[in-house]
């Protein structure tokens, strides 16, 4: 027996997780999990069905050492058996540190596979994640789906073992008595027929359960990121009226899987007992009646007994697999959505060239600084999707339909600088750089452009500081100004920055606006916002009124001539007024 079969080679967690099958259901996903990883569970089954088997030996020992040794006073043969028994327990022990083994890395290796065919997922799906699913959704997928997944699968070793001891043990006892083997083989249908409703039940309760949890772990990620804009708007109270309302909701329908759970359970420890006092009873019956011997009966206790362990393994197993099942349904839920159609055929425009959106009735000409005004910030942004191709329209660039262009070309040239932006846990020099090689010099001036040199010099490390996952170890306005220097870094033909300058203060921001003119001249740029620190350096200002053009000019001509813009602006301005005083 090579030593590759008695221990599978361990996990690379790097590998190719592979594809699950296309339309695939839960039980199939599950399925693919362990058919992935042939040998793992193989020896999983192999060794937890062993170590079940030899469970069952010591009750059979002890009987030949009672009818063989003790009853006609035949030491010899006691010590044998006795010694047999202790061979055969350093034995099944070498048996179990195999299987917990075995099974460990196959649970593992189903965690990381499902981890890693999840990321590709949301890799592949970019831009459209969010729009199609939420992020609590993935956090839950990501953190508890694919625990419960991996825990699923110990119903390959223990599990599996589990129903090849009973059958044994069934099979022994049809050579004691056959009434005791009828019993104990009606048994386990049995428990299958009380257990099927509840197991039901306990599916339709914890998915219901699995999807108020991602909806309230959504809120909290929204609440943790927009808490300073609900107490400007004085929202905070209301909104978390309904976050208590919903965790209430959470923890009423976490109390009823409880309460499914809680049967499930009580029945997977009382029904075992339940059983044993039955068959025990029995053969007690038969010892008095001389049907069988002493021996015997101390053996059928020690079998069904050891019944126990596996019938419980067994129920245990059966609850796990349910859970698993809501589990791997999330899953291939999140695995079967699908990315925006790329069917553009046509070439991009051979140079810069105008975009035109016609919902809005935006033009931005090649080569200049526009911004766009919106007493509505949603309104400003969704033109800045749609002419970054994040939502479909019918924009066109230089004459041709956007939607026609392959979506590599578009995404080559056209960057959307959004100021939530991720950003990954890494050193500031990844951070900024992205998947591209920089020199030094281009990250500096990028650094330098974005106004975060303070940041640079103020970390221990410089450019290769740690920073923590969505930049949490920086305040709001340094998170801003690296996701700008990023930006700027990448120099893209056309910039689509939304509120590049929400979160700074009134001096920084001015330097920003102007640096950022200086950086992007002679490039086509656009920003969103209302501070008119902003708003002088650009070349074409456009005003929305309820996500439509209203007026065009530069911001000297509309604080003259539109009264809307001119109040819209004005606010602003006072507020830049008293921070700058302050």
């Amino acid at each position: 027996m090579s030593r590759n079969f008695l221990l599978p080679p361990p996990i690379d967690a790097y590998a190719d997780p592979g594809t699950p099958p296309p339309g695939s259901g839960p039980g199939r996903f599950l399925w693919w999990l362990l058919s992935s990883q042939p040998h793992r569970t193989a020896g999983g089954a192999m060794y937890g069905s062993v170590w079940m088997v030899l469970l069952t030996a010591p009750p059979y020992f002890m009987s030949r050492a009672i009818d063989d040794g003790l009853v006609p006073g035949d030491m010899t043969a006691v010590a044998g058996w006795a010694s047999a028994l202790l061979v055969t327990g350093v034995f099944n022990a070498w048996v179990s540190i195999m299987r917990h083994r075995t099974m460990t890395r196959l649970r593992m290796d189903a965690r990381f596979r499902v981890v890693k065919v999840v990321i590709r997922q949301a890799v592949r799906l970019g831009a459209a994640l969010p729009r199609q699913v939420q992020a609590g959704e993935v956090v839950t997928v990501g953190v508890s789906d694919v625990r419960t997944i991996s825990e699923s699968l110990t119903m390959v070793g223990p599990g599996v073992g589990a129903v090849v001891a009973y059958l044994v043990v069934a099979g022994v006892l049809m050579s004691i008595s056959g009434p005791l083997a009828a019993v104990v083989l009606l048994g386990l249908p049995l428990m299958a027929v009380l257990l099927g409703p509840l197991l039901r039940r306990l599916q339709g309760a914890e998915g219901a359960y699995r999807e108020r949890q991602s909806g309230l772990t959504a809120r909290i990620g929204d609440l943790a990121g927009g808490l300073r804009v609900l107490n400007g708007l004085g929202g905070k109270e209301l909104y978390a009226d309904r976050f208590r309302g919903a965790s209430q909701g959470l923890r009423e329908q976490g109390y009823r899987v409880g309460a499914v759970t809680s049967w499930v359970q009580a029945l997977g420890v009382g029904l075992p007992t339940l059983f044993l006092a039955v068959v025990t009873w029995l053969a007690a019956r038969m010892a008095a009646q001389g049907t069988i011997s002493v021996g015997e009966l101390v053996s059928v206790y020690g079998y069904v007994a050891v019944l126990v362990g596996p019938v419980a393994f067994f129920v245990e197993g059966s609850y796990q697999l349910s859970r698993g099942l809501v589990a791997a349904r999330r899953v291939v839920r999140f695995l079967a959505l699908e990315p925006a159609a790329d069917t553009g055929t046509r070439d991009a425009p051979d140079g810069p060239a105008v975009l035109r959106d016609p919902v809005s009735g935006v033009e931005v000409a090649p080569g200049r600084f526009t911004a766009l005004v919106s007493a509505r910030p949603a309104d400003a942004a969704d033109v800045v999707d749609r002419l970054g191709r994040f939502t479909v329209a019918d924009v066109t660039w230089g004459g041709v339909p956007l939607a026609e262009v392959p979506l590599s070309q578009v995404r080559d040239r056209i960057l959307v600088a959004d100021n939530e932006a991720d950003l990954f846990a890494g050193p500031l020099r990844e951070l900024i750089a992205g998947r591209r090689e920089h020199t030094d010099t281009a990250i500096a001036r990028a650094v330098h452009a974005a106004v975060a040199d303070d940041i640079v010099e103020g970390l221990s490390h410089g450019l290769d500081s740690p920073v923590d996952a969505q930049g949490r170890s920086l305040s709001g306005g340094q998170r801003q100004r690296v996701r700008l220097a990023r930006a700027l870094l990448a120099d893209p033909e056309v910039l689509l920055a939304v509120q590049p300058t929400s979160a700074l203060d009134a001096h920084t921001e001015a330097a920003v606006a102007a640096r950022l003119r200086a950086c992007r001249e002679g490039r086509t740029t656009v920003v969103t916002g209302t501070s008119p620190l902003l708003l002088e350096r650009a070349d074409a200002v456009c005003y929305l009124v309820d996500g439509t053009l209203a007026a065009v000019g530069t911001h000297r001509e509309l604080m003259d001539g539109e009264p809307g813009y001119r109040a819209l602006v004005a606010r602003d301005a006072d507020v830049d007024a008293e921070e700058a005083i302050r």
